[in-house]
């Protein structure tokens, strides 16, 4: 398998978490389909934990509950297959899924085959109830070899939450995706934390191997699986679209697709964001400003007239196909701030004689042509992203 582009789908466990059937895959993979998700990319769906019974068959086989998917997996992947999409699982390199159903310890090869003979096309591969005296790099590496035994075709995403720090090694055993982190959660703290702890290690993804930062909790407002904290506004849901898009992370939905509201689904349809995601050369954002801000406002805690929040301003530069290129700003910070763009910090100094010419990349306003720096003022927790091609000055 030869993944050029961060996959795409959609995964059941933000919002639904146990509460899974045939009928919600059926009906979520044909909403998908009517609305365009397909289209725009979004390949796999994927059915997380609490898909099976707690007990093996007689012949070590993983069993579909049959309450919840009364037609079996054969019959829900071709389904899923007859729509156009592929059909994902999940299970784990413990003695037990993460909500304690039986899991692939020691069962990799059978379940391998199970899943390849179900017609599986991605496994997410947990890391709960791993036993102290085992290696998680040999459990990841037997699992990726009892998938390519099968001879089917299978992205093997990987979920081991950092552990052992996985963009060391995750990529030379096979794997095509690795959680880098712990889980997500639906609101801003949580899903920043998990991007910014990232930003360092993101120069070892890409083509083939993606560092996976959790499933995108876009559209959800609180309700579902994953809602825990302060629900996202629409700005929030938009910063974190565009820190994944920046970032070239995985994008797989998290969120009730057969309900989105307005803002959420047209923005995770948005063609310059995916555009910016899909890029055909597949690279990671150099990070051209990761640092302070400083808001002018008065201060009623402090009685100053500025406040200093440090690491809460970040501005990504990345290189695209076409000698285009992308720019991102984002603003972490409680209030308003300026987010700094220095050319010269991409590499473009005033003295070469070239400017940027400047476009929104979610609005496609004409920004025009720039030298030496472009500063942009955001209001908290918000983000702008340009598209950017060279000019002459």
């Amino acid at each position: 398998m030869n993944l050029l582009t961060p996959p795409m789908g959609w995964n059941s466990w933000n919002t639904f978490g146990s509460n899974i059937s045939d009928e919600l895959i059926r009906e979520t993979a044909r909403i998908m389909k009517e609305k365009g998700y397909l289209d725009a990319g979004y390949e796999y769906i994927v059915i997380d934990d609490c898909w099976s019974l707690k007990q093996r068959d007689e012949n070590g086989r993983l069993v579909p509950d049959p309450e919840k998917f009364p037609h079996g997996m054969k019959d829900l992947a071709d389904y899923v297959h007859s729509l156009g999409f592929k059909f994902g699982m999940y299970s784990c390199a413990g003695v037990q899924t993460c909500a304690g159903y039986p899991s692939s310890f020691d069962h990799e090869f059978v379940d391998a085959q199970t899943f390849a003979d179900w017609g599986v096309d991605y496994l997410k591969y947990d890391f709960c109830n791993f036993p102290a005296s085992a290696d998680g790099k040999t459990r990841y590496a037997t699992m990726s070899m009892a998938l390519k035994v099968t001879g089917r075709d299978i992205l093997f995403a990987a979920c081991n939450w950092g552990t052992d720090e996985p963009w060391k090694w995750m990529k030379s055993l096979g794997v095509h995706m690795y959680r880098s982190t712990g889980d997500i959660q639906d609101n801003f703290n949580s899903f920043s934390k998990i991007a910014r702890s990232q930003l360092d290690k993101f120069c070892m993804s890409g083509p083939s191997c993606y560092n996976d930062i959790d499933m995108l909790t876009v559209g959800m407002y609180g309700k579902g699986n994953v809602a825990l904290g302060q629900a996202c506004t629409d700005m929030d849901y938009q910063t974190q679209f565009a820190l994944w898009c920046m970032l070239g992370a995985p994008l797989m939905l998290g969120g009730d697709v057969r309900n989105m509201k307005p803002f959420a689904e047209q923005l995770v349809l948005n063609k310059g964001l995916l555009r910016i995601n899909q890029d055909a050369e597949g690279r990671v954002p150099q990070v051209v400003y990761y640092g302070r801000v400083i808001n002018n406002d008065y201060d009623p805690e402090t009685g100053t007239w500025w406040r200093d929040y440090p690491d809460s301003g970040l501005t990504l530069f990345k290189h695209m196909s076409d000698h285009e290129f992308a720019v991102g700003y984002f603003n972490f910070a409680p209030k308003s701030a300026d987010i700094p763009f220095i050319f010269a910090d991409a590499g473009l100094p005033y003295g070469s004689g070239y400017a940027l010419h400047l476009t929104d990349a979610i609005t496609g306003e004409d920004l025009g042509a720039h030298q030496d720096y472009f500063h942009i003022k955001l209001e908290s927790h918000a983000c702008r992203v340009l598209l950017a091609k060279l000019v002459k000055a």
